[in-house]
């Protein structure tokens, strides 16, 4: 339950604050390519997900698979799509399932 918590902070906070921006403060491309600091925040944020999905993609975390946590984190951010992704994977895990102690110590 503390992970849907997590992912809802995620979704709702910093990426409502990026939407809001992007409806309010966002008036041309021009001014984005000026802004060098969301520019950089934004690649950073690219390179961020590239990297997490191709972890995800080499070692899987359980049924789940890449693409999924790709498309979570293009629509929420990865503060929504982290803990959603491992959510999802753990909820379809066989009972009695690994602990997040427990899979933090494997990592």
């Amino acid at each position: 339950m503390w992970l849907l918590s997590v992912a809802a902070f995620g979704l709702l906070v910093p990426n409502g604050l990026f939407v809001y921006w992007l409806f309010n403060d966002f008036s041309s491309l021009g001014q984005v390519l000026a802004d060098r600091l969301a520019l950089g925040f934004i690649l950073d944020l690219f390179a961020a997900t590239a990297l997490l999905a191709y972890l995800v993609a080499a070692k899987p975390l359980g049924t789940v698979r890449w693409p999924w946590f790709l498309l979570l984190s293009l629509r929420g951010g990865l503060g929504f799509s982290i803990p959603l992704y491992l959510w999802l994977n753990w909820r379809r895990a066989p009972a009695p399932g690994i602990s997040f102690s427990a899979w933090w110590r494997a990592v």
